[in-house]
């Protein structure tokens, strides 16, 4: 019986892009996409869709049951800014949602291996701001560093517990040119290069020497895959890996930016976003991740802002070609 994978929450940043490669890597018919809103065209020209809420416990295990699935990346959450909007709503999704893949693959032996994506929101303000060690304090100040540091237990406990292969990352702020911003703390750098090859200023919603770590999609694509792809008995951690490939500021990022786009400006007027990534790390140290599965980055700050401004400059010709054809 071939391997069968549903992605869980396939239209946000990550479960677009995960569900485009994934199926480039095993084919269309082999990833079940779902997600509680309306396919995209993207991802229902290409494969199966179907609209799901992972809430309901019932509806989750009759998809399951009947495209057969072996392989589940749960990948639906409230993200950062989004959850301190609604806390009661991201607990709702992001520890039901969770307990509910947990609890179906413990039940439902044909599922062999789960995905849990976490963040370095689980970090706080009594967590080491440099280099920030893979065991450390976590003590996260939003519901939604809460939540994922609450699935990352219950992850290690339900394998230890019921021998559920479940495996996770702690993303950095992830950036992408193919899908807008989800409603993260780290959004302001995909917004910035949005503004910046659309000729027009950015006013950033964090102060200019903010730093956090980050990442190009392309390397969070490939850590994924990696640490999924690992031998069980090189994993030496069942919470979250660390993972990171840069840290920068947001003025660090418009100076990369001005190399290619020179008249690019950038101004600053900080809001409440300001005060969760004054509690999140400035770096992060990752070398259990290297150790363990071999991981390292491609993209450093210059060559994603070349590949970002690049991607986005032919996506914005690609649909003024489109509006003149149409008008």
């Amino acid at each position: 019986m071939k391997d069968i994978t549903m992605i869980i929450g396939a239209n946000g940043q990550l479960g677009t892009e995960i569900s485009a490669a994934l199926r480039e890597l095993t084919g269309a018919d082999t990833v079940i996409c779902t997600d509680l809103a309306a396919p995209t065209a993207a991802l229902t020209e290409k494969g199966p869709y179907l609209q799901l809420d992972v809430t309901n416990a019932n509806i989750l295990a009759e998809a399951v049951s009947k495209y057969k699935v072996t392989h589940i990346y749960h990948l639906a959450a409230l993200l950062s800014a989004s959850g301190e909007k609604n806390p009661d709503l991201a607990w709702k999704v992001n520890m039901e949602g969770t307990l509910n893949v947990l609890n179906l693959a413990r039940e439902n032996k044909q599922i062999k291996q789960i995905y849990f994506p976490s963040s370095i929101a689980v970090f706080g303000p009594n967590t080491p701001i440099e280099n920030t060690p893979q065991f450390s304090a976590n003590d996260p100040t939003t519901m939604y560093g809460i939540t994922k540091y609450t699935g990352e237990l219950l992850c290690a406990y339900y394998n230890a517990k019921f021998g559920v292969d479940v495996r996770s990352l702690r993303y950095p702020g992830i950036i992408s040119w193919k899908t807008p911003p989800g409603g993260g703390t780290t959004d302001y750098a995909v917004d910035t290069y949005h503004h910046a090859v659309n000729n027009e200023p950015y006013t950033c919603f964090l102060k200019k020497d903010t730093f956090l770590p980050m990442m190009y999609m392309p390397d969070a694509i490939k850590a994924t895959f990696q640490l999924m792809n690992a031998p069980e008995d090189t994993l030496s951690t069942r919470l979250a890996y660390n993972l990171t490939a840069i840290s920068f500021s947001p003025e660090e990022q418009a100076a990369s930016i001005k190399k290619y786009m020179p008249d690019f400006q950038i101004s600053y007027e900080p809001d409440f976003r300001q005060a969760i990534a004054d509690s999140w790390p400035n770096s992060i140290d990752d070398s259990l991740a290297r150790a363990d599965w071999g991981w390292k980055p491609d993209f450093d700050l210059d060559a994603m802002s070349r590949d970002m401004l690049d991607n986005l400059s032919k996506l914005k010709h690609h649909e003024n070609n489109l509006e003149a054809v149409n008008s």
